[in-house]
């Protein structure tokens, strides 16, 4: 098994990642996630009606059953950092030279963007808190171009709200620039002061009788009908929950800095995944029970601006909590932006060392944090926070993450019969191998269908934003490095005994379960339509 100093060696680079963590520093580097939730609450609601806060219980549901699956593969590569999709893609390369790069560019695509929503929102809460709702300084912008062959009405500008944004994410730049170590220390402190606060307004009102029935009754979706039109507007509602709810499995992208990766990583994505489960079942629950749908569709529910008073009106507080809640929503939003700049910058690393990203993203600093790989999600979450629609770039960002949950999943099956005599720290139930396949083409439903409700452009731009691995991946692999693979990444696969890509034991069968897969959404996408 290669080290993870060999590695960087192998890519050309002298820094490396240090194994300085334990599973309950992964926990806490992935605790930015229950506070996801707070994103998309209010859209969902005001896109399915009541079966919403039920939409967030099957999704986190079906997120912890895929756990197991990525648990089990990321414990064959004790070596590798970057999460489910780098360790997914070694099943996947022995098939198409394609597919393996195409995964772990999804899941960043995927993640990056949490930096510019996450810095947007919290950029909002700091203006309106210091000038207003109403202020000129917030209406104040200069619109650099229009997107609309993207998405109608996309325009790409700048205003306060990108300005402070940049500030905040070069803050949380700054933090993590000493390593993984010391920013999770600093997750620890900022992830209590959100998690318990998330807590409270998900007991609290339960214990008090707040939460009314009758707001959470009748399941029936604000078409009126579960009809096709009501079918997808809840395929729609478990479509957007998923880019939060199934997103803890971020805390197994540090497996080559934990002091003993055999233990910690299944440790780590199961507690992170129960917190979640908790959290993403009673907060909602909570916040529907109290404020009812009628009270979740107000624009500033919706939007995220006036969360923070309905919060505290939850739990029974005046102004005085009002105020501490804007202070946890500000610093949940932190917490998410460092927990995805962590995870998403640690998927381009070792993308860049596998041979699937450009080689320049490989270069750890002295601290061993992967900094060109941070400074490329920066700048390209600098561009999102000028997007004028976030709700369109969340879209477009988990169709792209559920087509990494598709090749995922099935990369557990594809490991068991390529490496079925590896060493596995921890090895899933095969029951929980045929949940996460069976998982993955629920995934591929959502995804047909489920992009039709957030906009027309949502699953052509998602489409484009996929192919652009086409081009980045041929320069790094046949100009860069000659067709070659580094030996790195060709030392991994002799996990199961062989590192000849030639070796394909499973036959068609990755082949069928991709053109199923597509079938799937094609079908999806034409059947489910508003």
């Amino acid at each position: 098994m290669t080290t993870t100093t060999e590695a960087n060696t192998d890519a050309g680079e002298s820094g490396t990642l240090h194994r300085a963590i334990g599973w309950k520093d992964a926990f806490w580097m992935a605790s930015g996630v229950p506070a996801l939730v707070l994103f998309s609450i209010g859209g969902i609601a005001a896109t399915i009606g009541n079966p919403s806060w039920i939409i967030w219980m099957l999704s986190v549901s079906f997120g912890f059953l895929q756990a197991f699956v990525y648990a089990e593969i990321a414990g064959l590569f004790p070596s590798k950092s970057g999460g489910a999709s780098v360790y997914g893609a070694a099943a996947w390369v022995r098939y198409s030279k394609i597919i393996a790069p195409l995964s772990v560019w999804c899941n960043w695509l995927a993640w990056t963007p949490v930096l510019a929503i996450g810095g947007g929102l919290a950029a909002g809460y700091v203006l309106t808190a210091l000038f207003g709702a109403d202020s000129s300084i917030n209406a104040w912008q200069i619109t650099l171009l229009n997107l609309d062959f993207l998405n109608s009405g996309l325009t790409l500008r700048i205003n306060t709200t990108s300005v402070v944004g940049t500030g905040i994410l070069l803050a949380v730049f700054a933090l993590q620039h000493h390593g993984i170590s010391r920013a999770a220390k600093i997750q620890t402190v900022v992830g209590l002061a959100v998690l318990i606060p998330l807590l409270i307004v998900g007991i609290v009102p339960l214990l008090t009788g707040a939460v009314l029935s009758e707001n959470l009754t009748p399941l029936i979706p604000v078409s009126g009908a579960w009809d096709i039109e009501g079918t997808t507007l809840f395929l729609g509602g478990l479509f957007i929950a998923a880019w939060s709810a199934y997103a803890f499995e971020t805390a197994i992208c540090y497996t080559s800095e934990f002091k003993d990766p055999k233990r910690d990583t299944v440790r780590a994505i199961i507690a992170a995944g129960v917190v979640c489960v908790v959290i993403y079942t009673l907060v909602p629950m909570s916040f529907q029970g109290v404020l009812g749908v009628d009270g979740m569709l107000q624009p500033g529910i919706v939007d995220g601006s006036a969360v923070a008073g309905a919060m505290a009106g939850m739990v029974g507080g005046g102004g005085v909590v009002a105020k501490i809640m804007v202070v946890m929503l500000f610093l949940a939003l932190v917490l998410a932006i460092m927990t995805s700049m962590a995870g998403s910058s640690r998927t381009l690393y070792q993308g860049s060392v596998d041979g699937w990203l450009p080689k320049y993203l490989s270069h750890a600093n002295q601290h061993g944090a992967p900094t060109s790989a941070m400074w490329t999600d920066l700048g390209f979450n600098l561009i999102l926070l000028m997007m004028s629609d976030y709700l369109f770039v969340l879209a477009v960002s988990n169709c792209c993450y559920l087509v990494f949950n598709f090749l995922n999943l099935h990369s557990g099956w594809l490991h068991r019969i390529d490496n079925g005599g590896a060493h596995r720290p921890w090895k899933a139930p095969t029951i929980l191998l045929w949940i996460g396949g069976s998982l993955a083409f629920v995934n591929a439903v959502l995804l047909g269908a489920g992009a039709n409700v957030w906009g027309e452009g949502t699953l052509r731009s998602a489409a484009i934003a996929i192919a652009l691995i086409l081009p980045v991946f041929a320069y790094r692999h046949y100009i860069t490095d000659k067709g070659k693979f580094p030996e790195a990444m060709l030392e991994d696969l002799a996990v199961g005994g062989s590192r000849d890509l030639s070796v394909r034991k499973a036959g068609m069968l990755p082949y069928l379960t991709l053109a199923a897969g597509v079938t799937v959404v094609v079908i999806a996408n034409q059947i489910f339509q508003l």
